[in-house]
């Protein structure tokens, strides 16, 4: 596909962003390696400017970085900015798929606990009706095998549950929660029908949040999550 078939710069960009990303993310574009924007405008029939475009969006997650007279080097994994969703994305897609599951899971069950006892505290009213009706739609979609609509529901979850804490920082990292959730779901790792400990623990979290227990909403969902970790982690 070339530029000159008219494609729309968004699309371009994506594709590209997209296909490096990739690449760098499984290591088939190794640290060190380097691109130059006369290679990149060939192999995917582009403008400077559209390379250029998404060499800027790589740069600010750290895959890559320019040096005049070197041209385009890819950053090592240490510098990565690993809590950018689509870091997240390429990265549960390519063969270090488990280690960034087990980081993942780790980094929520450090988190979401905190941030279900603090959502106790702080959630508005309206949060913590939502919270239960959302734990009682999972049930629902659980038990139905509605896989799609139970992510979509258990995205809502648990986004809701970092917002209603109200703390800033615990909210920032719902969009890294959302694609962990997504990513489980994306590579076969859900099971056809979840499991009962993890719809009944939801309906827990939810129910202790509407009543204002701290702790209890705490206690669930450190249970809750670390059922999450002996099935993705073992």
């Amino acid at each position: 596909m070339s530029e000159s078939a008219g494609a729309p710069a968004a699309v371009l960009n994506a594709r590209i962003i997209e296909t490096l990303g990739r690449d760098i993310a499984s290591g088939v574009l190794a640290p060190g390696d380097r691109l130059t924007l006369e290679g990149l405008q060939q192999e995917f029939g582009v403008s400077r400017t559209v390379v250029r475009d998404c060499m800027r969006i790589l740069e600010s997650m750290n895959l890559v970085y320019s040096k005049r007279r070197v041209g385009i080097v890819v950053q090592k994994p240490e510098v990565w900015n690993v809590f950018d969703p689509r870091v997240i994305k390429w990265r549960l897609a390519g063969p270090g798929r488990a280690e960034q599951f087990r980081t993942l899971t780790e980094l929520r069950v450090g988190v979401e606990p905190v941030a279900a006892a603090a959502a106790a505290r702080n959630a508005a009213p309206d949060e913590r009706t939502r919270l239960v009706e959302l734990a009682e739609a999972l049930r629902r979609l659980g038990e139905a095998g509605e896989l799609d609509a139970f992510l979509q529901a258990d995205i809502e979850f648990h986004t809701l549950l970092l917002r209603a804490s109200g703390n800033d920082m615990f909210a920032s990292l719902q969009d890294v929660v959302a694609e962990v959730l997504a990513g489980r779901t994306r590579q076969g790792l859900m099971p056809p029908h979840p499991t009962e400990e993890g719809l009944h623990g939801h309906l827990l979290v939810a129910e202790a949040v509407a009543a204002g227990d701290g702790s209890a909403a705490l206690a669930h969902m450190t249970d809750l999550l670390e059922e999450v970790r002996q099935a993705v982690v073992g």
